[in-house]
């Protein structure tokens, strides 16, 4: 178990470093939209910075994998959503972004609410799932892809408003967030194949799982629609909502479709109902607009250290 936990707060260190570098890398990049992949991606790779992000992030999609090995989901999200204190304090230091008072506030609700749900938690009484019926996770997945998408396309259309005030980016991670919290229900499905006997027993069933075609999709679509939201908004804001709507997808429906019981003491299910409640509540009431422009650094101050 305590192997799971270091492995989820290293992929807590990898996932804010990543995104904080993609973030001060397209800075510095020409503007990047979703309706043009090929030359986004061109842009993208073309940014030594860009490519460090990237590869600390796939570092800690490989973390991510021991996590879901060894705890339960809802206590895996737990971890993984304190993981936004150090996001935030990234975000200051390293892009100079400062959030508002009513932002920050949000923050700790959030991190309140997550520890509701660890809390909720006692070892040697949660199951680990390892299989889901491909039926229901398709069921589950398939509508969320494209409620993800189409939520983004809507906020695309209205960010092209030339009158509407400056999006905060809620809506890009909400629709971002829905993306990858499929993408992390198919990295606990992968975690479960890796325990088959032998290289090919475990090739054969991932092949034949919806899976590998999930984390291809999401990988695919959540490049490009994150990148493009991540230039436009602000990192402290657009991550730890996108991780917020990631995990609470995560740990309600991947507890349900992987069989992993919910607690029977009355006190323990209170704590896990009341700490989902409480994020969904503080995401809903997040601010959607910034109230001035976020001022835009030049390179050479992103070359300085």
């Amino acid at each position: 178990m305590w192997w799971g936990v270091a492995a989820a707060l290293l992929a807590n260190t990898l996932y804010s470093l990543g995104f904080v570098l993609e973030k001060r890398a397209l800075a510095s990049l020409p503007e990047v939209s979703v309706r043009q992949p090929a030359r986004l991606l061109r842009l993208v790779l073309g940014s030594p910075l860009w490519i460090g992000g990237s590869l600390a992030l796939a570092a800690g999609f490989g973390a991510q994998l021991v996590v879901y090995r060894t705890l339960p989901i809802a206590a895996a999200q737990g971890i993984f959503v304190s993981g936004l204190v150090l996001l935030v304090l990234l975000s200051a230091r390293l892009l100079g972004e400062e959030t508002t008072g009513r932002e920050r506030y949000a923050l700790g609700g959030i991190l309140l609410a997550l520890l509701m749900v660890v809390l909720s938690l006692r070892e040697g009484t949660d199951s680990v799932g390892r299989e889901a019926p491909y039926p229901l996770v398709l069921a589950v997945c398939v509508p969320s892809l494209a409620a993800g998408v189409w939520l983004y396309g809507s906020a695309e259309r209205r960010a092209r408003n030339r009158h509407r005030r400056p999006t905060t980016g809620v809506e890009y991670g909400v629709a971002v967030g829905l993306l990858y919290g499929v993408s992390s229900l198919a990295i606990k499905g992968v975690s479960g194949h890796l325990t088959t006997d032998g290289i090919g027993g475990a090739a054969l069933g991932l092949l034949g799982s919806p899976y590998p075609y999930l984390l291809l999709f999401t990988g695919v679509f959540g490049l490009v629609m994150s990148q493009a939201a991540l230039q436009r908004c602000r990192a402290s804001l657009i991550v730890p909502v996108c991780t917020t709507v990631t995990s609470l997808f995560t740990a309600v429906l991947g507890t349900l479709s992987f069989g992993e019981a919910l607690p029977h003491e009355p006190l323990r299910l209170a704590l896990r109902v009341a700490g989902t409640a409480l994020a969904v509540a503080v995401l809903l009431t997040m601010p959607k607009h910034d109230s001035a422009p976020q001022p835009t650094a030049s390179a050479e101050e992103l070359a300085s250290p």
